[in-house]
């Protein structure tokens, strides 16, 4: 198993999540995307999408996206669970999931600062606006909803670990990468420090990964 990584894609944050609750340590390919190694020809040969994570399984075809593979690697290895069983439950945890996963995260992607600064000239304090103009909508939906229902638990659905953890916690550690304040957001951020308690997603923090800076 070989995961392309990058200490700082947050897509990636979210699949060593789910490498380490699941016990898997796959052999780790940097692909430093500040230096554009991704728009590098052999990469595009792993991803034509050029954006990380992906990750080769055995002889099968290159995996990507990130939800895709968290998906993939519960539906192999089974345990823990990361997708209730109940049809209900796992809806909403991929809901929750999907809201920063599919909605948020893309909007603030190096591609779309780039784009931003470089075709529409926007200065880095307007970028800087959108950006959390992006994080502020996702964090404020995940409250309403998360404190708003009876399924919340311990974590965001009920009191085991799920895809919605997962991808809860990288948007928290985006927020922190961006400096947007989550104090408005106290169902947030209990459930965000409940995860890191957990080693699995303390070692699968950006800041631990090689490379990686003391701090951003």
């Amino acid at each position: 198993m070989k995961l392309f990584s990058f200490w700082r894609s947050l897509a990636t944050f979210r699949v060593r999540i789910a490498l380490n609750l699941k016990g898997l340590s796959p052999e780790v390919i940097d692909v430093n995307l500040m230096q554009g190694k991704q728009r590098e020809e052999a990469y595009r040969k792993v991803n034509p999408q050029m954006l990380l994570p992906a990750l080769i399984d055995g002889e099968g075809p290159v995996l990507f996206q990130s939800l895709a593979i968290i998906e993939y690697l519960d539906e192999t290895h089974p345990h823990p669970r990361l997708l209730p069983a109940e049809p209900r439950a796992r809806a909403r945890a991929r809901a929750l999931a999907q809201i920063v996963a599919c909605d948020a995260h893309p909007l603030i992607v190096p591609r779309v600062r780039e784009f931003l600064e470089h075709e529409f000239k926007l200065d880095e304090a307007a970028r800087t606006k959108w950006i959390h103009h992006w994080l502020g909508a996702a964090a404020k939906t995940l409250e309403t909803n998360l404190a708003s229902s009876k399924e919340t638990g311990r974590f965001c659905q009920g009191n085991a670990i799920t895809i919605a953890d997962i991808c809860l916690v990288s948007h928290a550690v985006g927020c922190n990468f961006f400096k947007l304040d989550l104090s408005p957001y106290p169902t947030v951020r209990r459930i965000v420090d409940e995860c890191m308690k957990n080693d699995a997603f303390a070692r699968a923090h950006p800041l631990k990964q090689p490379g990686a800076p003391v701090s951003v």
